[in-house]
């Protein structure tokens, strides 16, 4: 069996907590954290009682939008992404290799900062957990992490919703802008997986009561166009601008109609003006956390913010920031989407694989949420590593493709045996990485995570050529399929008729030069979440197309994507709870 090495006997229970999901929580670890106030962890960034704003806590502040100017002249850091290889429905990770890694970097006398996505209650209260880090890698208070933090999500649905009712309300009172009502894609939002929300009608009960009936639905906030502004603006007035052009329908003439004609995008940004400010958190260790914006990388472009990153960047020796999901997935919107519109150019990625997620991609078990690995996964079996490496060497590839020099870290368990941890070592150097760090982050906290973070610098300072995998001036279906081709391995594209409407429409009214942002399972290379490993030769299907305007991308729907989320049978929000004593119970 792999060996972890300096593992105290409190932090071995943690590890098996890890595995077998008892004993120590990560809420159990977070709650005997030793917080230092904000405004110390602020000053290890540069900045100052005038840079932040406390919210409702002595460990949390929103930091001023004015301190851009004032740091703007200061070196850029090292811009690191994190992603990883396809993940099981556990995860594998990601988030705490990301803390991990900024705590281990202050070990080697390095100043960093992470950024990271705010969690939603969607995967909070459903199934998958929230985005705090786990056992010694967490963003700490934990609670505020993962409850509602500093409101910035509800503000979000607000200025959604707001613009949903003047939507209906203009269709009511006359119809002055001529909308096609069948023609409306703005949908309401809830932070909740709520699968009977997603067709639904509005407007019934005749015109004093309801409206105009329609068909329409929810998505999840976290999929909204508001949260992919929120998450790729650079102001609060180029906000008002993107909030002005946001498209929520047409006219009965095939006229683009925008939130600015609805009249709405003013009263938007007012409900948005605090939730533009990036929260400045804290590790276990003390690391400043930037914590901003939350959308899904299967749903949405999966990366925090801009803001976030343009501040981050300006603070430290080494930035860190996280992209959901897979490398097929969140780190290509990061490369394609987020740094385009930042300007920033990522020094290395780092791609995080787990040796059960590996064996999961040899295809010969099955992964469950909630439920034991099956036994035989367990053991020491170098061939099911190596038939599923194939989805770490596409993952490797795929980050090369953007010019970018790849680390795979090693995100360790107690089960993993020493030949398994060399195969992947092998496999990650042949495949083209700088090469694979065992990190025992979980674990360890810091001190678990040195050697990635040695690789990591190293990695920084190599020559890199980042470039971005299309053109915008390519047509919306060319830069489709090059997606589709290059980075989930498919032989080609097909479009449903109403999808092909859609790509006309929006090329006609000048929206074809928008980067892509698609929406596909996370659980595989392609839209079928069975097909396992790095599969070829299959067609991805395109359903839908929707045209987010205002955040800036072009957004396909492929397969059975929804982008709103359903319960489990047994969803986690049965297990948390208050004590006598008003604590928070449960989570995780």
């Amino acid at each position: 069996m792999f060996q972890i090495q300096c593992v105290s006997e409190i932090t071995l229970l943690a590890i098996t907590a890890y595995d077998t999901y008892n004993m120590i929580t990560d809420l159990q670890i977070a709650q005997t954290a030793n917080l230092k106030p904000i405004e110390e962890i602020a000053e290890q960034l540069g900045l100052g009682r005038d840079d932040i704003d406390n919210y409702g806590s002595p460990y949390i502040a929103k930091v001023r939008l004015r301190s851009l100017d004032r740091l703007k002249d200061r070196p850029n850091a090292k811009y690191i992404d994190i992603s990883a290889i396809t993940p099981t429905p556990l995860g594998e990770g990601k988030s705490t290799t990301l803390i991990g890694l900024g705590q281990a970097m202050k070990h080697l006398g390095k100043r960093s900062v992470i950024t990271l996505r705010q969690p939603s209650q969607g995967p909070t209260f459903g199934i998958k957990g929230g985005a705090a880090g786990g056992g010694y890698a967490q963003v700490v208070p934990m609670e505020t992490f993962n409850l509602n933090l500093t409101g910035d999500i509800h503000a979000v649905t607000a200025a959604n919703n707001l613009l949903a009712a003047m939507v209906d309300n203009r269709l009511l009172r006359g119809n002055p802008l001529n909308i096609n009502p069948h023609s409306i894609t703005w949908k309401r939002v809830v932070d909740t997986n709520d699968r009977a929300l997603r067709k639904i009608i509005v407007g019934l009960g005749g015109r004093m009561e309801g409206g105009i009936p329609r068909e329409t639905g929810f998505d999840i906030t976290v999929a909204s166009e508001v949260m992919a502004i929120l998450a790729l603006t650079t102001s609060l007035q180029d906000m008002r601008k993107r909030f002005g052009r946001i498209v929520v329908g047409l006219t009965h003439d095939k006229t683009p109609v925008t939130a600015e004609e609805i009249g709405a995008a003013g009263a938007m940004t007012v409900l948005m003006r605090d939730a533009i400010r990036p929260t400045i958190m804290q590790t276990l260790e003390n690391t400043p956390a930037l914590v901003h914006a939350g959308p899904f990388a299967n749903v949405a472009h999966g990366n925090s913010s801009i803001l976030a990153d343009l501040i981050g960047v300006k603070t430290a020796d080494y930035l860190m920031t996280e992209s959901g999901f897979g490398a097929d997935i969140g780190a290509e919107k990061f490369f394609n989407i987020k740094c385009r519109y930042s300007g920033l150019k990522p020094n290395a990625c780092v791609i995080v694989a787990t040796i059960r997620a590996l064996k999961s991609h040899s295809g010969k078990y099955k992964i469950v949420a909630g439920k034991p690995l099956p036994p035989e996964m367990l053991e020491n079996n170098v061939a099911d590593v190596e038939a599923g490496a194939a989805n770490l060497r596409k993952q490797i590839e795929n980050v090369k493709l953007h010019g970018v020099v790849p680390v795979v870290a090693i995100n360790a368990f107690v089960s993993d045996h020493p030949e398994e941890i060399e195969a992947v070592k092998r496999i990650a150097i042949e495949s083209g990485a700088l090469g694979a760090a065992v990190s025992t982050h979980w674990a360890d906290g810091g001190k678990g995570a040195i050697e990635l973070a040695e690789m990591v610098i190293e990695a920084a300072e190599q020559p890199t050529e980042f470039r971005f995998l299309y053109d915008l001036d390519q047509p919306i279906k060319a830069k489709i399929e090059t997606i589709s081709t290059k980075i989930y391995g498919a032989k080609g594209v097909s479009y449903e008729p109403f999808a092909d409407q859609q790509i006309a429409n929006y090329e006609a009214n000048g929206f074809g030069n928008l980067p892509i942002c698609m929406a596909k399972t996370h659980l595989s290379l392609s839209h079928d979440p069975t097909l396992k490993g790095a599969p070829t030769g299959f067609t991805l299907p395109v359903r839908e197309v929707r045209a987010s305007v205002g955040a800036g991308f072009i957004y396909p729907i492929c397969g059975d994507m929804r982008t709103m989320p359903a319960l489990p049978e047994h969803p986690a929000a049965e297990r948390v709870d208050i004590d006598e004593n008003g604590n928070v119970v449960g989570l995780f």
